[in-house]
């Protein structure tokens, strides 16, 4: 019998029969091993097919996303409120590629979760100043480190009850900062709901001069659900407001539940809301938990502002070595303080979703 060297030398007209087992493995191996594309679903709701891939250096998956970060980022807006920023642009990315979903399957028939995502990117542009009005200058933020009690309060009310608070000798120095954390998330509730109402005014604007019969209903249902959030931001304020009243006249009852203001106005509302009393000592629960998260990504940005300062000095002194660690530093914080940005604004969206659905329930 010849070698098996000559026998195979004409392998490619042999039937895999006449092949030995050893030798047919070899020859199928690197069939094997090639990749083959994973198996498509054919939905539509494929990644590849529907949703935007996040560009290498680029920080949102939708280029116009980008293009505010950008337009942001040359408005040399502070670190806290750029990561704040990159927060909300995060959520809103999610809803709009979650409702391009939706509209996929003809479950926006009406438009009316488009209208919400049209107000609510309008909202972040008023509320960074992003929407070239010039008076829009007044920025949001979860982070209370950046006004000082030399800013003012902006309603004399308010500078009449800190001033009353402050002299009363009925706090201590913690609890006039934690009061002061009060007013100020006072102070910016009116400056959300101001943001609201000039949002809501050019929807109305637009109302009056649409054209398209199909537009109509899409701006109508826009303008009513914003009339009734107004009305409920409106009704915060004003529990807002009697609460700062009630501390300052009384001070701080030492049973008090909470002391983070927007974990405050949650258990108020929760409280007034459908809740039964197993769900309502879940929801304590939980806002203990947000309460913590909360603490926490207040203390990541006050390190944030602590490097930016540092580098800013480094880099005036122009030691390379110094300044290439303290930028090292100061970036590994400020993707910390986004990381953390975006969920505390995810949590309180959740939250806030339930206890508005337990109240409109009891209605």
């Amino acid at each position: 019998m010849a070698p098996w060297g000559l026998r195979c030398s004409g392998l490619r007209g042999l039937r895999p029969s006449l092949l030995p087992p050893p030798l047919l493995l070899l020859l199928l191996l690197p069939l094997l091993l090639v990749p083959r594309p994973a198996a498509s679903h054919g939905g539509k709701y494929s990644r590849e097919k529907n949703e935007p891939q996040r560009e290498p250096g680029e920080e949102f998956r939708m280029e116009k996303m980008n293009q505010l970060w950008e337009k942001a980022r040359r408005l040399q807006l502070s670190p806290v409120k750029l990561a704040e920023l990159h927060a909300d642009l995060k959520i809103q990315e999610r809803d709009e590629l979650n409702w391009k979903k939706l509209k996929v399957e003809g479950l926006d028939e009406d438009g009316e979760k488009e209208a919400k995502l049209i107000h609510n990117l309008n909202v972040i542009l008023a509320r960074y100043g992003l929407d070239g009005r010039k008076d829009a200058q007044m920025v949001h933020s979860n982070s209370i480190s950046d006004a000082t009690q030399e800013d003012g309060l902006g309603d004399p009310r308010l500078e009449k009850l800190w001033h009353k608070a402050k002299t009363s000798g009925k706090f201590s120095s913690e609890e006039l900062d934690k009061l002061w954390r009060e007013f100020l998330h006072h102070k910016e509730k009116v400056h959300e709901y101001n943001v609201l109402l000039e949002t809501l005014s050019r929807a109305e604007e637009s109302h009056e001069n649409v054209i398209s019969p199909s537009d109509l209903g899409h701006v109508k249902k826009e303008v009513y659900s914003k009339h009734s959030e107004l009305k409920d931001k409106l009704r915060s304020i004003n529990q807002g407001l009697d609460r700062l009243r009630r501390v300052s006249h009384q001070g701080y009852s030492p049973t008090a539940e909470f002391e983070e203001p927007r974990v405050i106005d949650l258990w108020d509302l929760a409280q007034s809301a459908n809740f039964t009393e197993k769900e309502l000592e879940s929801f304590r629960e939980e806002l203990k938990h947000f309460e913590a998260k909360i603490e926490k990504h207040n203390h990541y940005q006050k390190q944030l502002e602590i490097s930016h300062e540092k580098l800013r000095h480094v880099e005036g002194i122009g030691d390379q070595e110094h300044i290439s660690r303290n930028k090292e530093k100061y970036t590994l914080l400020e993707e910390k303080t986004k990381e953390l940005g975006y969920k505390v604004k995810k949590h309180l969206q959740d939250l806030s979703s339930r206890v508005s659905r337990a109240r409109h329930n009891e209605l």
